[in-house]
């Protein structure tokens, strides 16, 4: 029921079904009452015209002409039956139609017409009763047609009501389609914004949307600019105050400059942590083999002198769904270890699922202790403060992980022993 067709489409299914039911008994309940009033004229007519047929001599004797007025009852077992009683209650008369009953059909009938008239005759007034009556078999047998026809036209009607009304809907839920469709392009990368020419209703949702797109994107550019001109101020007064205290030989002059790389070190990790873009729903995803092996590249130049020996495993059809820069921060960072621990080789995976996207970065070198992981990821955290570096990078790569909503944890390779981080985003 998450489906906006789907539930219009139930509830006007159920509106159908129950106005065609509710049409079918109301005309089915006129017909049969229609129809039950005209089998009560009919008979009453069929009395009068016995009336008018029959003979009552002196003595009381009734007479009827062989040829009955009413063919039917005439006829054996017809459904319609006539007699005619005196009035002590005795059948002077019965139709050849009655023949062969035996029961009082004529008593039993559903529908009858009967009337007592007092017959004048020479000898005096001879009182008579007569009765025309018809079972329900013939109606039975016009109600069941009837019905049959009833349900056969509304059951034809409602397939085109619904036809009808899947056509409208389809029509009428066309533009929040295009809308869907354009959010996909959006995603893909293959536009950047809802075209116009949307409905009156929905254009004020797709004008905020392509505002509130245009605001995120020129946000994100503000920010981004002003964190760049934030580090670029900062970097030369750091410069400075460093040269000078590192001139200073006295014990003061080494606490200032070993205060001075802890508030560089701050500085570069808040820096870092406030330029994660984090996951958006409408970033066109990033292909990742190519900031791979650029990546790749710029460490084998930087550590040429120990001739790393780098293997990519990422497919092209791979694709990261996020900025540029936060995808070279988690790539760089744990790209950089690997080249700065290992021996002589290291291994870059990625692969994407219905999960997400995993990227597996692992090296031939001595590998990392788990339980070391917590300071690892600490902002300023070092195993070998022999190695180059200010110990943030590792915390940099678990915010951005953690804004992404994914997972990153340490394993071993499998093929060498060595360390072998494994970052997992979701899709």
């Amino acid at each position: 029921m998450n489906s906006l067709t789907l539930r219009v489409g139930l509830i006007a299914a159920l509106v159908v079904a129950v106005f065609a039911g509710l049409t079918a008994l109301a005309l089915e309940r006129a017909f049969r009452d229609s129809a039950t009033q005209a089998v009560t004229q009919r008979l009453q007519g069929q009395l009068y015209l016995l009336m008018g047929a029959v003979e009552v001599d002196a003595g009381g004797d009734v007479r009827l002409p062989e040829r009955l007025p009413e063919a039917r009852l005439n006829l054996p077992d017809s459904g319609l039956y006539a007699r005619i009683t005196g009035g002590d209650g005795e059948v002077l008369w019965r139709s050849p139609s009655s023949l062969g009953e035996a029961a009082d059909t004529a008593g039993e009938a559903p529908f009858m017409a009967r009337m007592t008239v007092t017959w004048e005759t020479g000898e005096g007034n001879v009182p008579l009763t007569f009765t025309v009556a018809e079972d329900r078999s013939a109606l039975e047998a016009q109600l069941r047609f009837y019905r049959r026809s009833l349900w056969g036209w509304l059951a034809a009607l409602a397939v085109l009501l619904l036809a009808a009304q899947s056509l409208a809907l389809y029509l009428g839920l066309k533009p929040l389609r295009r809308v869907a469709r354009e959010l996909r392009a959006m995603e893909r990368g293959e536009q950047s914004r809802l075209a116009g020419g949307y409905p009156l209703e929905l254009r004020a949702l797709t004008d905020n949307l392509n505002a509130l797109i245009h605001e995120e994107r020129a946000r994100q550019a503000r920010y981004r600019d002003g964190l760049a001109d934030l580090a670029h101020s900062l970097k030369t007064p750091l410069a400075v105050l460093r040269g000078t205290l590192g001139t200073a030989g006295d014990a003061a002059g080494r606490q200032a400059l070993e205060q001075l790389e802890r508030m560089d070190r701050i500085i570069a990790y808040q820096l870092q942590r406030a330029g994660t873009a984090g996951r958006s729903p409408l970033a066109a995803p990033l292909a990742v083999a190519p900031v791979v092996r650029r990546l790749a590249d710029s460490l084998s130049k930087v550590y040429a002198g120990r001739g790393v020996e780098c293997i990519l495993e990422v497919p092209e059809a791979v694709r990261f769904r996020g900025s540029e820069g936060d995808l070279m921060e988690l790539l760089g960072n744990l790209m950089d270890n690997a080249w700065k621990f290992c021996r002589r080789r290291v291994r870059v995976r990625a692969r994407e699922d219905d999960g997400g996207l995993e990227l597996r970065v692992e090296d031939d070198g001595p590998g990392i202790d788990p339980a070391q992981v917590p300071a690892i990821l600490a902002r300023g955290g070092r195993l070998d403060e022999g190695v180059p570096g200010q110990g943030i990078g590792m915390a940099v790569v678990s915010e951005i992980v953690q804004a992404y909503g994914g997972r990153l944890q340490l394993d071993r390779s499998p093929e060498w022993g060595g360390a072998g981080w494994v970052l997992r985003l979701p899709g």
